[in-house]
């Protein structure tokens, strides 16, 4: 969850790492803190509870004098040991005040360590689970900082980024990942670490991987990788295309209205040379066509909004390729004991491509010995690097924490994976296969027809910010839109708010209905499913007799159902299975006004991070 930033170079290090922590706020706000180590071996510590702008005012209070050097490191925390107070901010040092440390993720086995530490006469100061990594590291030390990290990690469990200084060494911080996000920036003459390269991306847009149980350290000069061990481990070094303009508000008010509008473009990149000579092709397959086609069975694996994104993918790849497929929670996946083999594909959707419990859905599924392909917006995340193939959606940074541009992009991804396997297995026809990606291709502009009519859609946002509740409904692949519109408002205005299958509504639901109370409808094509418009018709007519308001997405000149919305949001008549791609759109905008009206951060709702690196 966290985010991290490391520097070694040649400028302040105070104002690089406040600067990189500022792009990094989104994975974490609950306190934030810097270190520093001058040229002379002296360490020192700032920390804060609540936004970084608490941290930065009392820099400024209390003067700089001490933040002197070219080595600093900073933290920005969303909170699993300990509550966000000062106390239990990052960095935390050791006793003697010569360590610090800032760290992601959580050591498991930390109640062992820490009860080993205070029996040996260590007095820790906070509640967290990264204080004894500090002090274990300093007991460790023996002038070589980066043996003293290994020997450390190697008695650690769990999923972490550690990332540490040491007073002795000043020019040289070293870091170090086990199932967490970190990532090297490579400058001139200076380098970085840090969980995202947003932290670093003003700078340099040349960055390495790490993988897996891997330690690095970094001077001005250069950077070296081991594993926990000490043996030296070969790197990749990648090219981020994207720049800094991508990491900005660009004159909005939030990142997330911003990244609302960039959705036309993430679905165009996303879809760019995936259709080469008359064929689906993804980003890095180390799958031959014979295994595509030997495929019997589909797990779609994901979590929160990339869950509802496979829940589109069921539709496509069912209806497409004829094979069964089962959306799954990634958090319940391997503890029920799924059926799989060599013959089973499991699709694993996360943005960030670190999300804890997809990691392990991949992992499990990869010991039953199913392929696995990776969606993932993120180069070179570890899912990706897991997986048997990848497909990367390209929709650039998205910083506002509710996920918006990556889950359509993640939906036409999944519209890829499913053109892929019927491409591979035969059920459609090259030119059937083409016919659907030119579909694809009309996408951007048909969701950019509808953010040109999204002034009426803020307007109904303000009058029902008042309400208590709202409920949404859909069918068919409106039910996965239905329960995304829900999701964003529960994050971003902090209201009950549910989505049901609309054929489940009599059965339970409809008890919920009252006076005033919005419902949310997304309707079908009356021209795709003729039969499910019409039951859908009839759950309005329902919904309207117990004296609910009725708010309507459908598509432009179904007069239909005119009579019976109270307030109609119209989309534009694309094809069943891509319409998610425009019925979304007014769902997220509604949300994040109806936030606003409320009076809350939209880019930062309380509790939540943007990757979710911990179970």
């Amino acid at each position: 969850m966290c985010g991290i930033v490391g520097y070694v170079g040649h400028r302040p290090a105070l104002d690089v790492v406040l600067q990189g922590l500022g792009r990094l706020e989104y994975r974490g706000y609950d306190s934030a803190g810097v270190a520093v180590v001058d040229g002379s071996g002296s360490l020192s510590v700032g920390r804060k509870a609540g936004p970084l702008a608490n941290l930065a005012a009392e820099l400024d209070g209390s003067g700089r004098d001490g933040f002197v050097g070219t080595t600093g490191m900073g933290h920005t925390r969303w909170a699993t040991h300990g509550a966000p107070t000062d106390r239990n901010a990052h960095p935390h040092s050791d006793a003697t005040g010569a360590v610090a440390v800032v760290h992601n993720g959580i050591i498991e086995n930390f109640a062992q360590l820490r009860a080993e530490l205070e029996a040996s006469g260590v007095e820790l100061t906070s509640e967290t689970d990264t204080e004894s990594a500090a002090h274990l590291i300093a007991r460790q030390y023996a002038g070589d900082l980066a043996a003293a990290v290994r020997a450390v990690c190697r008695r650690l469990e769990g999923a972490f980024t550690l990332v540490v200084t040491h007073a002795d060494e000043p020019g040289r911080i070293v870091a170090a990942r086990r199932s967490s996000p970190l990532v090297v920036g490579v400058g001139d003459g200076e380098h970085f670490v840090a969980s995202d390269v947003a932290a670093f991306i003003e700078t340099t847009r040349d960055a390495v991987e790490l993988g897996q149980d891997q330690v690095v350290t970094i001077s001005a000069d250069g950077y070296t990788v081991t594993d926990f061990h000490g043996d030296p481990v070969a790197t990749r070094l990648f090219h981020v295309d994207w720049d800094l303009s991508a990491a900005e508000k660009g004159g909005h008010d939030y990142f997330m209205l911003k990244e609302i509008e960039e959705q036309p473009s993430a679905v165009r990149d996303t879809l760019r040379g995936h259709f080469v000579d008359g064929r689906i092709v993804l980003d890095e397959q180390r799958m031959d066509t014979q295994e595509l086609r030997d495929v019997d069975k589909v797990f779609v694996v994901a979590c929160g909004t990339a869950y509802h994104s496979g829940l589109v993918a069921k539709y496509a790849i069912e209806h497409w390729c004829r094979l069964p497929v089962e959306a799954e929670l990634a958090s319940e996946f391997r503890y029920r004991d799924p059926v799989l083999d060599r013959s089973t594909l499991v699709v694993a959707i996360s943005q960030s491509g670190e999300t804890a419990d997809t990691l392990e859905a991949v992992r499990h599924a990869r010991e039953q010995k199913a392929r696995v392909l990776a969606i993932c917006n993120t180069n070179g995340a570890q899912i990706p690097r897991e997986s048997d193939a990848v497909l990367y959606t390209h929709a650039g940074p998205e910083i506002g924490v509710a996920a918006t541009k990556t889950f359509v992009a993640q939906v036409v991804a999944n519209y890829l994976v499913g053109l892929a396997l019927a491409q591979a297995r035969g059920t459609k026809y090259s030119d059937e296969i083409a016919r659907e990606f030119a579909e694809l291709e009309a996408m951007p502009d048909a969701v950019a027809d509808v953010l040109g009519t999204v002034e009426r859609v803020r307007a109904l946002g303000r009058d029902i910010a008042g309400s208590k509740a709202v409920l949404f409904l859909g069918r068919h692949v409106g039910y996965p839109v239905a329960l995304e519109g829900a999701l964003k408002l529960k994050e971003l205005a902090y209201m009950h708010a549910e989505g049901f299958a609309a054929g489940e509504l009599k059965h339970g639901p409809i008890a919920l209905l009252e006076e005033g109370l919005p419902v949310v409808v997304v309707m079908p094509s009356p021209k795709g499913r003729g039969v499910l418009h019409s039951k859908l018709l009839s759950n309005i007519q329902e919904i309207r007799a117990r004296g609910a308001r009725t708010i309507v997405v459908a598509e432009e000149g179904d007069d239909t159902v005119r009579p019976y919305a109270s307030h109609l949001l119209e989309v534009p008549a694309v094809p069943t299975l891509l319409q998610p791609l425009v019925s979304t759109v007014p769902l997220q905008v509604l949300a994040a006004e109806i936030a606003r009206a409320r009076g809350f951060d939209v880019d930062r709702p309380r509790n939540l991070a943007k990757s979710v690196t911990v179970e």
